[in-house]
């Protein structure tokens, strides 16, 4: 048990040489800096556990906690291993534990790609209340968009800025954790019909044109030296059938991923240029599309309390970071 929680020096060492056998598959001898710097985050992230366990099932499990759901179309979290090095206390430990194995801790921090999931001000504000609401022990979850591509990174050319994609997750992300089993539909578009119950009353169904599935990815938020850690969890847009197989087998394979394509367009960018009619409806349907799966979660949390839907204020208070959710 102390390799995964010891917080000891002796402890971060084996976790390291552990995880680069086990999770990286390497030697140390042939270990790249992203495999050492995969190792030291899986070796932190262990660390982070039994609090996040344990906060989870506060929001889940216990009546008196009241949660809070902070909602944001943006959260930029900055780098999380230098972080949760402070938060947990570690720095000097996981310093010397590195220079153990020949390697040197600011190399390591250096190899993270920072999140890019948030333009500026409006993000940091929103990473910022996470780790306030972590570090004085309010139970609460971040929800917001899982972006494959950050803003955009930059380069000068002949003098000129050029924007170049912000691929942030090529090397993997592994501070999030995939929860493929919390997944919500939102519908989208489409039309209504009207009709009459079996009793006569006059009703109105939509039916819509697409389904989206949101799928849910966790990433720890721990306090400053505190027992709890919060979450951010991030909604990836997939589409609820991936794979036309009629249109595959006649052979059109372009229109067999379409709805793949198309609803996956969703979580693709941090805020796409929304200029054109087509960027304004993809924000909006960015901002429904977190706003949809959240409050979805939120009444699934509140349900697995045992509670009913008209006690959802007793036991939820949500903020809305700007305009963006409302």
């Amino acid at each position: 048990a102390s390799v995964r929680t010891g917080l000891r020096v002796d402890a971060i060492a084996a976790a390291l040489i552990e995880n680069l056998h086990c999770l990286q598959g390497k030697l140390p001898q042939h270990a790249t800096r992203n495999d050492w710097y995969m190792a030291l985050a899986y070796t932190v992230r262990d660390r982070m556990m039994d609090r996040y366990v344990a906060t989870i099932a506060s929001i889940t499990e216990t009546n008196t906690a009241k949660a809070v759901a902070y909602l944001s179309a943006e959260f930029l979290t900055g780098p999380h291993l230098g972080n949760g090095l402070i938060n947990l206390g570690i720095w000097q430990a996981v310093e010397e534990a590195l220079s153990r194995v020949g390697q040197e801790l600011s190399g390591v921090l250096e190899q993270e790609e920072e999140p890019g999931l948030g333009n500026g001000g409006l993000g940091r504000l929103a990473a910022c209340y996470m780790d306030s609401l972590a570090t004085l022990n309010v139970p609460s979850i971040g929800y917001g968009i899982r972006y494959e591509f950050g803003i955009f990174d930059q380069a000068i050319r002949d003098g000129w800025q050029i924007e170049l994609t912000d691929k942030w997750l090529r090397f993997g992300n592994p501070w999030e954790i995939v929860r493929s089993e919390i997944t919500f539909g939102v519908k989208l578009g489409g039309r209504t019909e009207r009709y009459h119950d079996e009793e006569g009353r006059h009703r109105v169904r939509w039916i819509p044109e697409k389904v989206v599935k949101g799928v849910a990815y966790d990433t720890p938020v721990p306090g400053y030296r505190v027992p709890t850690t919060d979450l951010l969890r991030l909604w990836k847009a997939e589409a609820a059938e991936s794979f036309d197989f009629d249109a595959f087998n006649v052979g059109d394979y372009y229109r067999a991923v379409d709805e793949k394509v198309a609803s996956e367009t969703i979580s693709k960018v941090l805020y796409p240029n929304d200029e054109p009619e087509a960027g304004k409806q993809l924000r909006l349907e960015q901002q429904y599309f977190f706003v949809s799966c959240s409050l979805q979660d939120m009444i699934r949390l509140l349900m697995m309390r045992g509670k009913r839907l008209d006690e959802f204020h007793s036991y939820w208070a949500a903020q809305l970071n700007d305009t963006h959710p409302s």
